[in-house]
């Protein structure tokens, strides 16, 4: 783990250790630098004794200290008190990178993340390639300006700013005033009052000023405090904290892209898929109604989750939120997978939750196939619709499949593979349905156009993997979903699995 030196260091320092050198000058509440400090651990370890690689943080002690916690930092990190180091190196941005050779000679400096830069410092230093383009990250992220030139006062080592942590504001109320009233405020929706006392028991003996992440589009500090403030107002039980604090953290995940999904004037809004033995443990419902309000689990986490958004993250409806016409899941888009009555292997092995930025479900109904052909043919039929009926390729779908259709597919030898498999293979849009100009046509001459049962279609998806498998619902009744994505791919939101 990282090793915080606080002692008084200078950029002799690192020229003169005899050894090739790597500078990573970071902020604790800069959303790239977040991103970029998985990789820098990667090139330390990768390059042990054969070279020093140094995080240099702009900010107090403690918060740096959070940062190397949560991002698991495995480089040592010196503190830069007063901007000695900043200012002589005067970077405009953070992240700021510096490569020394042996002899102490800068050789390298750029800013903000890039995969490029970093596979080729890392190969001047006889390492292997520290990115690849299928990691899920973006190729390139621009950063945020270098502490030390925010302002006449970032010189005397002011402290961080709130969103390196910090406790959250208190409210003292008029004598008289209805705090459930007080609440509506917040929410069209009523919320239980997030006393001090509700929200003390609702962290337990969590650090209140621990920073989880920063909530996009407006990056506000998600504080364990603040967590828990909006789990009270949701209506949770305090054990679920032990969901609630790890879906902040994937929510905000890069891969995912909240920014896009808050911002979006499609439907998308973030569905949680729950796994693992803590779907009995918290109650999560997976049978009957499991898109309904029947479960306190599904429903507070849900809705702990669309407060912290909006709350925190600033996506307001109407405001920055401004889908044309929205989604019922922005109440709470939470269910679990209905492992009992599977016939496969989960979405995610053991205690685990999943992402998806879906649509609401596009439920259908098959009760009179009796094999798998026959009703993998319905799911096709209605997975050519999503997104749009003629944009293909760029889409991609979670399919929810009831115990009883899972069953009969089962029954007929397939696995979840293999019905990915055959949907990829089966799914596609007819040419002839092209005859005009509306959305879809523009991208014809990217679609990959084979035959479906004897007629010339336009493939819906680019690779199986664009289709995820979750068997959910009850048992009493052959009704399945299919939901469909956003857009897809590193430029889209991307779905993120994260252990409970």
């Amino acid at each position: 783990m990282a090793q915080i030196v606080a002692a008084p260091m200078a950029l002799r320092d690192v020229r003169s250790a005899g050894v090739p050198a790597v500078l990573f000058v970071f902020e604790t509440d800069c959303p790239t630098c977040r991103l970029a400090s998985p990789y820098v651990s990667r090139l330390a370890e990768a390059a042990g004794p054969l070279a020093r690689v140094i995080g240099l943080s702009q900010d107090p002690q403690d918060p740096t200290a959070g940062f190397a916690r949560q991002t698991g930092a495995k480089f040592d990190v010196w503190m830069d008190e007063g901007f000695a180091f900043s200012r002589e190196l005067d970077p405009g941005f953070v992240p700021a990178w510096y490569v020394f050779d042996a002899k102490g000679q800068l050789i390298r400096h750029w800013v903000g993340f890039d995969k490029a830069e970093l596979n080729t410092a890392a190969a001047g230093l006889g390492l292997p390639a520290l990115a690849s383009d299928s990691d899920g990250n973006p190729p390139s992220k621009p950063g945020c300006t270098s502490r030390h030139r925010e302002g006449p006062d970032a010189g005397v080592g002011v402290a961080s700013p709130e969103p390196a942590g910090g406790r959250a504001s208190q409210i003292q109320l008029a004598q008289g005033v209805d705090p459930w009233e007080y609440c509506r405020g917040w929410d069209p929706l009523p919320v239980v009052p997030p006393t001090r006392e509700r929200v003390e028991r609702m962290m337990g003996d969590r650090d209140p000023a621990e920073l989880i992440a920063l909530v996009p589009p407006n990056f506000g500090p998600a504080t364990v405090e603040k967590i828990a403030a909006n789990a009270v107002m949701a209506g949770c039980d305090p054990e679920m904290m032990r969901v609630l604090i790890p879906l902040i953290r994937a929510v905000c995940d890069e891969r995912f892209n909240l920014h896009g999904v808050q911002a979006t004037t499609h439907f998308a809004c973030p569905l949680v898929i729950v796994n693992g033995p803590i779907r009995t443990e918290l109650g999560f419902a997976s049978g009957s109604n499991v898109f309904s309000n029947v479960a306190r689990a599904n429903s507070t986490l849900g809705r702990a989750l669309q407060l912290i958004l909006t709350l925190i993250g600033g996506a307001k409806a109407g405001e920055i939120d401004m889908s044309a016409l929205g989604n019922p899941g922005k109440f709470s888009y939470v269910i679990a997978e209905n492992e009992e009555r599977s016939p496969w292997p989960p979405l995610a092995e053991g205690n685990a939750l999943t992402l998806f930025a879906g649509a609401p479900p596009a439920g259908f109904s098959e009760h009179r196939a009796r094999d798998a052909q026959t009703l993998l043919r319905a799911f096709s039929k209605v997975l050519a619709t999503t997104w749009s009926p003629r944009l293909c390729g760029m889409v991609e779908a979670f399919v929810i499949v009831c115990p009883e259709h899972a069953a009969t597919l089962a029954r007929d030898g397939f696995s979840k593979d293999a019905v990915r498999q055959h949907l990829f293979e089966n799914t596609g849009v007819p040419v002839r349905e092209y005859d005009d100009d509306g959305e879809g046509t523009q991208f014809q001459q990217l679609y990959t156009r084979v035959t479906i049962r004897g007629e010339e279609c336009y493939r819906k998806f680019a690779s199986p993997d664009q289709m995820r498998i979750v068997v959910s619902g009850g048992t009493a009744g052959k009704f399945s979903a299919v939901i469909s994505g956003w857009q897809s791919g590193p430029r889209g939101s991307q779905s993120v699995t994260y252990r409970i």
